[in-house]
């Protein structure tokens, strides 16, 4: 049993130094920071000017367009890196898969490029 605790030795001297560094920096932050704030810096800061309107207000579609297709492509790559990878093992199957994959995607793309979501008034 003390031969399995002294494994464990390591992981309690980096969790006790990880604990310790984070309560001196915060510490540290606490005590050297400056304390000037100025109505300026304590205003709410949106796009660099003041709030105008309500913050339930209906936002323009493109904006979750965008975010769609930036999802949509930041999964394509998440697909695209491990099977360029394993290239060579996939085979066949593999190979027309992700064409099928990359093709639903371009018609995807070419869609919502038809319909106007890049293009801002």
């Amino acid at each position: 049993m003390e031969e399995l605790l002294r494994e464990y030795l390591p992981i309690v001297i980096l969790f006790g130094v990880a604990t310790a560094l984070g309560l001196v920096l915060i510490l540290a932050a606490l005590i050297i920071a400056v304390r000037n704030p100025d109505p300026e810096k304590i205003s709410a800061y949106e796009c660099g000017f003041n709030a105008f309107d309500d913050a339930r207000m209906k936002f323009d579609v493109r904006f979750y367009l965008v975010a769609i297709l930036f999802i949509i492509f930041d999964l394509e790559i998440a697909f695209l890196f491990p099977w360029a990878v394993a290239f060579a093992d996939v085979g066949t199957v593999g190979f027309w898969s992700m064409m099928v994959f990359l093709a639903v995607l371009t018609v995807g793309f070419a869609y919502e490029w038809k319909k106007g979501a890049l293009e801002w008034d």
